[in-house]
Formats: structure tokens, C-alpha cells, sequence
């Protein structure tokens, strides 16, 4: 008798247009034919999954089939549990920043493939206060655009309803006065947006931090200052074009395995962090890159 690989696959219904649970029967195909037996395990947002995660231990292999924010709630758990087993992602919601950045592909067989040639990375996650994060934890203008977004508007538009909600959402902006500290240097400022990505994008920009990696240790720290709307405006361009926006002197950044954001002046819309699309801690907000904490499954060629 041939010996199956035990996969636990936890998958939301609702991610992106809705479509994978259609096609949950063509994944459990591909994965047996490559050696795994499949349990699959439907989000419904209760409180279950914590219960599920906990016997995942006796798995060989998870795998989680979402956007960024059905990757959060899982690697979550998984910390919390303490549950180290390798960690595959299919990419099937409407942010898939983390599973580009990787190399991810769409489709069963291609999943199946990547699973089955067993490379895997130990790869950084990061910590805003007591939340753990995968891709980006951030706070400001458009970070808070994931959480407004319905859910029926997301399914029928896709990544342009948060583009239009986005819109609604500059003209009652105004910036937020943060003290900012890392290893190095403390400094105050007005800033529009801070990012602290583990991945080089979010949002559907890929290249924010060209020279981010998940295995270095480090976080990349992206600040938006505070400026008028023509230098706004041709910041944003240059990030729409993929050109050299990082050196440009409205822009912050760093790289450090540590930073501190607080917030000296009452700004009630932008007191809450974004981590992966869901609601984060309030500011202050102190982040920490947990290096090598978790192992993920990665496509053949990714560095």
C-alpha cells in the first residue's frame, strides 16, 4: 500500500470571487495523485479554528487557500500553538501580495507540483505588539482600505474596489505627527503612511521595497511624509512606474529588525494598524522581525 502524505487544508469560501470552492475537488485531486491525503477544513469565522489548528501537528503539510488576511489567521494560530510544520499557500483571494512575492502560482497542478518537490524556506513572519504578521503591518492614508471595503463589493470588482475606496478616502486625510524609533535613531515627523513590510509590496504596488526578503532578518520600513498635493502626486507616479521613489525626500525608509511608531497627535481615523488587509493594535505600535520562525513551501527557483 502506498504511504500518503497527511495535508491539512484550511480554505476560506469566501476569499477573492468566491471561486475555490468550486474547484476544492480539482485541488484534492492533484494533491493525491501526487501523494497526499487531503482533510479539508472550511473557515466559517467561528472560533474553530484555534480547535483545528491544534491537531495540526500530526499533519506532514498545511496548506491555506486565501488572501494575505486568510494567511494572517492562520500563521496566528499556528505561533500560537506552536505548531511547526511547513507551510504551503495557494494564492485565492483579492490580496495575494505574499504568495506574488513568492512565487506562488494560480492552479491546481501547479500547486501540486510545488508541494510535491518539497523546497521550503524558513522564513521571517513579524510582531506588532501581541499580533503576528506576514506581509505588511502598517497605519496612515489607503492602509485601512481592506477593512472598509464590503465584501460583495471586493467579490464583483475584485482589487478595483479598493482603488475606488481609496479615493473616498483622501479628501478627509490629514497627516499624522509620529515619533518614530528604531535601533539607530529616534525622529519626529508628519507622515501620511508608514509601512513595515516582511515582502517588497502591498496592495497590489510589488516593488515598494525592491530589496526585501522574508529570510533576512529585517524589516522594511517605508514612511510616506507629510507634503503638499503636486509632490504627493509625483511621488506616486514614480511608485506607479517602478522607478527609484525610495530615495526620493518624501520618503522614509529603512531596513531594521525593530521599529516603535507613536503617535503625538490625536488622529482618531489613523490610530488603528492595518496587518495584512485585517484590523491591527492600536498606536503605539512596536514591531518586531521574528527571524526563520516558520517553514514555508516554496516553487523550484525561488531564492
Amino acid at each position: 500500500m502506498i504511504s500518503l502524505k497527511k495535508l491539512a487544508l484550511i480554505y476560506n469560501p469566501f476569499s477573492g470571487g468566491r471561486t475555490f470552492k468550486g474547484e476544492l475537488d480539482v485541488y484534492a485531486a492533484a494533491l493525491q495523485a501526487s501523494g497526499f491525503l487531503v482533510q479539508p477544513f472550511r473557515l466559517d469565522g467561528s472560533m474553530q479554528l484555534s480547535k483545528f489548528v491544534a491537531q495540526i501537528g500530526h499533519f506532514d503539510m498545511v496548506a491555506v487557500s486565501g488572501g494575505d488576511g486568510t494567511i494572517n489567521s492562520v500563521v496566528n494560530e499556528l505561533v500560537t500553538c506552536s505548531i511547526d510544520v511547513p507551510l504551503a499557500i495557494i494564492p485565492s483571494g483579492t490580496a495575494n501580495d505574499f504568495a506574488r512575492f513568492i512565487g506562488m502560482d494560480v492552479g491546481a497542478q501547479a500547486f501540486a507540483d510545488a508541494v510535491s518537490g518539497g523546497n521550503t524556506v524558513l522564513a521571517d513572519i513579524g510582531q506588532a505588539n501581541d499580533k503576528h504578521f506576514i506581509n505588511v503591518c502598517g497605519a496612515g492614508l489607503f492602509t485601512q482600505v481592506s477593512q472598509k471595503v464590503n465584501e460583495n463589493l471586493k467579490t464583483t470588482l475584485g482589487k478595483l474596489a479598493y482603488y475606488i475606496k481609496s479615493l473616498e478616502e483622501i479628501p478627509n486625510f490629514y497627516p499624522m505627527w509620529v515619533r518614530i524609533t528604531n535601533s539607530k535613531k529616534v525622529q519626529e515627523l508628519d507622515i501620511f503612511l508608514f509601512l513595515a513590510l516582511n515582502t517588497a509590496g502591498t496592495g497590489g504596488f510589488p516593488r515598494l521595497a525592491p530589496g526585501a526578503s522574508i529570510s533576512d532578518g529585517l524589516l522594511d520600513f517605508v514612511a510616506v511624509k507629510a507634503c503638499n498635493m503636486v509632490d504627493l502626486g509625483k511621488l506616486f507616479i514614480k511608485i506607479l512606474r517602478q522607478s527609484d521613489f525610495l530615495s526620493d525626500p518624501n520618503i522614509l525608509y529603512f531596513q531594521d529588525s525593530f521599529v516603535k511608531v507613536e503617535l503625538l497627535s490625536l488622529n482618531p481615523n489613523y490610530e488603528t494598524c492595518d496587518i495584512d488587509g485585517e484590523r491591527g493594535p492600536k498606536l503605539p505600535v512596536e514591531i518586531h522581525n521574528i527571524s526563520k520562525k516558520i517553514q514555508l513551501v516554496v516553487p523550484r527557483g525561488f531564492c
